[in-house]
């Protein structure tokens, strides 16, 4: 401990614990699952006022043709991040001819993210990622990064407030040698969801990116998701 933690704030250069409670406190939490062909990420939408347009309120962002980018935490950082995402993302396919891993993109943004921790003039991000993608040698793929550029393989993960009751959960779903298709894994996700919230939600509650089929990645039409959440019901 600091000397000066006693007097309410901390003296050390390399604080990010913070960026982990920023993240947290926008209070969304989020799911992410990988399947046999498919990998998807679900998190809650939420607007924060009546008058703002529900269209201009996203979470689930795409950097390439084939990957997807889940943010949770500061909207500001998290535009800061997707556009560090992009960059690279363009510089890779100009440079080599072919599009970026999602392992090595979240690599790159796990180095910058370290980076940030060491220098008493830089602010680590408040934002944790989450990088789903099909790789072509390597098939779906699913990778998370924090504000302390950490950064691991999943193959399922949760992020959030309800964090920990998410992967309780999906630790006892997921078995090693189950083959999901693009649909289950899809509505896996949505049930952890609901389950760990404790509440039935609706198409508009949500966000859903799903990477599938030939490495292409899109966010799923509420009538998308509105298919989903029956097909569970007519289960239960």
């Amino acid at each position: 401990m600091s000397r000066g933690s006693g007097a309410g704030f901390d003296r050390h250069i390399t604080i990010f614990k913070y960026a982990f409670k920023a993240a947290k406190s926008v209070n969304l939490t989020s799911i992410s699952v990988r399947g046999a062909d498919s990998v998807v990420v679900v998190t809650q939408k939420k607007v924060p006022d009546k008058l703002i347009d529900p269209a201009s309120v996203t979470n689930v962002h795409k950097v390439t043709r084939g990957i997807g980018l889940l943010t949770t935490g500061i909207l500001g950082d998290a535009r800061s991040l997707l556009q560090k995402a992009r960059s690279e993302a363009a510089e890779f396919r100009f440079k080599y001819g072919y599009e970026i891993p999602v392992e090595f993109l979240a690599r790159i943004l796990a180095d910058q993210a370290q980076v940030y921790t060491q220098h008493a003039y830089m602010r680590p991000l408040g934002v944790i990622s989450t990088l789903i993608g099909i790789d072509e040698e390597r098939g779906p793929q699913l990778f998370k990064v924090d504000p302390a550029g950490y950064f691991v393989g999943y193959k399922a993960t949760a992020t959030g407030p309800k964090e920990q009751e998410a992967i309780n959960f999906l630790e006892k779903k997921v078995k090693p040698d189950a083959a999901l298709t693009s649909d289950q894994t899809v509505q896996l996700a949505i049930t952890a969801l609901q389950n760990v919230l404790a509440e039935d939600l609706k198409a508009s509650d949500m966000e859903i990116g799903l990477a599938e089929g030939e490495g292409v990645f899109r966010v799923l039409s509420d009538e998308e998701v509105d298919t989903h959440i029956v097909a569970i019901s007519e289960q239960d």
